[in-house]
């Protein structure tokens, strides 16, 4: 018999969780499956735990589904991930508006298909028109490293920037606009960031679980917001 989990409150939500999506392919192996039928798998889990915390209230999940050193991986693998992001964005399309979740992605996309990028670009456009709900982000061609390089060449290039703050620096980040992210789920058993929201992690709570991703459920985000829940957060203030 598992342990019981608490619910946590709504005073108590993230308003932003980050997961970086891992064991995909080690969940496939372990099944005697090819590798693109685990992240078909992680595919499935990511929509339904987006659903889930939309229910809960939260109000930004960001994903780490393709970082930049993924490219590296065997075309074969690469094609079937592309594959699966036309396929989940063909169905955003059509059920966005009618669950009231504004999808973004993040990342460089000009290395992405033309096809890939038109799908991005009619995301965006129904984004605009959904005003309230949970805001999903798929962090694709993503990497940290490469995001402030990104928005160091933003800033130079802008004629208006102004003094560089923090503050005002934020706005060329791929998440401008956004709060930084208070909970990042890193399954699979591993404990490192792999350049994921590197800038953005400053303050974040971190949470690991051995459980593979495709294995992650709805169970499974409740022990981590119960973890989170009982977390005291100074942003370096003392107690």
């Amino acid at each position: 018999m598992g342990t019981a989990v608490n619910k946590p409150g709504r005073s108590e939500l993230p308003r932003h969780i980050a997961i970086i999506m891992d064991g995909n392919g080690r969940w496939a192996k372990k099944r005697g499956l090819i590798r693109s039928a685990g992240h078909a798998a992680g595919a499935e889990t990511f929509r339904r735990i987006t659903y889930y915390l939309s229910d809960l209230g939260v109000e930004y999940f960001t994903v780490y589904a393709f970082s930049t050193e993924n490219w590296k991986r065997s075309e074969k693998e690469v094609g079937a991930i592309m594959a699966l992001l036309k396929k989940f964005l063909l169905e955003a399309i059509d059920t966005m508006e009618k669950k009231g979740i504004r999808l973004k992605v993040l990342g460089d996309t000009s290395r992405l298909s033309p096809e890939l990028r038109a799908l991005i670009d009619r995301t965006d456009e129904i984004s605009r028109r959904i005003k309230s709900g949970l805001t999903a982000n798929l962090c694709i061609n993503y990497g940290g490293r490469d995001e402030l390089i990104h928005a160091i060449k933003a800033w130079e290039a802008d004629p208006e920037r102004g003094e560089l703050t923090e503050e005002s620096f934020e706005k060329y980040l791929y998440t401008a606009g956004m709060p930084d992210p208070d909970l990042i789920i890193r399954p699979s058993g591993e404990y490192r960031l792999s350049n994921f929201l590197l800038w953005q992690c400053a303050y974040s709570e971190f949470y690991f679980t051995d459980t593979l991703w495709p294995d992650f459920d709805e169970t499974e985000m409740d022990k981590a917001l119960e973890a989170y829940a009982k977390r005291e957060r100074r942003f370096g203030n003392a107690k």
